[in-house]
This record gives structure tokens, sequence and C-alpha cells, in this order.
């Protein structure tokens, strides 16, 4: 079994999100706990949304924004049976142009 870090990204912007009814906010929460319900053998860590963003370099640290809005870490046999873990993810229908990113997750060279 491999560990895969999935990586959400969001194509909404704060218009967009403002723009969500509290109804359809408490339905896509609903999907999302369903799924991780039906996912979670799975999940090894459920993951949590990604916010204030800090970018570190030699010049310093700073602020940044981009779209990656959460993510999630999952166990499976393949790269391919993670990637179907995340085929009809609620994320993807919330916004047009949503999308998930799943990187395998390699274990340290001994």
């Amino acid at each position: 079994m491999g560990k895969f870090l999935a990586l959400f990204n969001g194509a909404a912007d704060e218009v967009g999100k403002a723009e969500l009814t509290e109804q359809q906010q408490a339905e896509f929460l609903d999907a999302w706990a369903s799924w991780a319900q039906t996912n979670e053998r799975a999940l090894v860590d459920p993951g949590a949304p990604l916010n204030a963003k800090k970018l570190v370099t030699a010049r310093g640290v700073e602020d940044f924004t981009d779209a990656l809005t959460g993510y999630t870490i999952v166990e499976a046999g393949s790269h391919d049976e993670a990637v179907q873990i995340f085929s009809g993810h609620p994320h993807l229908g919330l916004f047009a142009g949503n999308s998930i990113a799943v990187l395998e997750c390699p274990s340290p060279p001994s």
C-alpha cells in the first residue's frame, strides 16, 4: 500500500464563493462527509482547508495566494486506485473548473 496526497484546486474567485447559499454549503459539506465515510478505510488524513499561506525563500517570507484550497492523504494499492478514490468527489462539482491533483508519496529511501 502506498500513500497519496490529494491537492484540491479551486476555480472560484471570492465572488463565486460568496454566491454559495447556506443550503449549497451545507449540501456540499454533507456530500463531503458522505464521501469520507464511504472511503474511510483509505483515509490516512482526511485533510483540511488551506487558508493563510506563507512562502519561504532565501530572500525571506511573504504571503501568497494560489488555487489550492485543501488536501487529503489516502492509502491505496496503486496510483490508479488512489485516483479512483477521488473520481466523483463532491469538490469536482462545486465549481466548474475545480480539480484534484493526486500525487504519490513514496517512502523515504532506507
